[in-house]
């Protein structure tokens, strides 16, 4: 009888035990997860998306209208936007990385309010009248998300993101005529100089 009744106790450890190295591999990989950084931003397409507002400056410096200058910005942001998720993906497909991991997530987390919040505030400096606050503002926002986006990914995003502050908080504080040479310094200039340097150190 004693027989009996050990059975089902031995019947249950080697689930109990399943049971318990289930929990603690699941434990493992999340704390893994947890301490991971989203390392696929492509330096090149940092590059790419510099290009693409060098030449959009001086045409917008050229438009007849604010309109038609903030037209030519918007655009210009569609474009690097293209450019920035087709590279991405490229980078990350080949690192054979995830976009739906959890530190890519983080990432696009704390990175996106900032820039939505830039469009909100667009909308309301433009139907404002104060379209010269514009340039400062867009770069102030995408320095903050690409700060707060970049604690997740790799070290350079942070100092990016801290040029464009400063560079961001200057345009606010200067004439509205310099609006041109700030953007194009800014999602020019800095994005090609952080390309570059990523490329260099991280490959792609």
């Amino acid at each position: 009888m004693a027989s009996l009744h050990r059975l089902p106790l031995e019947d249950r450890e080697p689930s109990q035990l399943h049971s318990r190295a289930a929990d603690n591999l699941r434990f493992i990989r999340e704390t893994m997860e947890a301490a991971a950084s989203f390392t696929a931003v492509s330096g090149t397409g940092l590059v790419l998306m510099g290009v693409t507002a060098f030449l959009a400056a001086p045409l917008a410096a050229a438009q007849p209208t604010r309109g038609r200058w903030l037209l030519v910005w918007i655009v210009e942001a569609f474009l690097a936007l293209v450019v920035a998720g087709w590279t991405i993906s490229g980078r990350a497909r080949r690192a054979q990385v995830s976009l739906l991991s959890g530190p890519a997530r983080r990432c696009l987390l704390n990175f996106s309010p900032p820039v939505l919040a830039s469009v909100a505030l667009t909308v309301a400096l433009y139907r404002g009248g104060l379209a010269g606050a514009i340039p400062g503002t867009w770069l102030l926002l995408y320095g903050v998300g690409t700060m707060t986006g970049g604690t997740f990914s790799i070290k350079l995003l942070p100092a990016m993101g801290a040029c464009f502050i400063v560079l961001g908080a200057a345009a606010l504080f200067s004439p509205a005529g310099w609006a041109d040479a700030y953007m194009a310094a800014g999602f020019g200039g800095l994005h090609v100089v952080f390309g570059l340097l990523i490329a260099r150190r991280h490959g792609g």
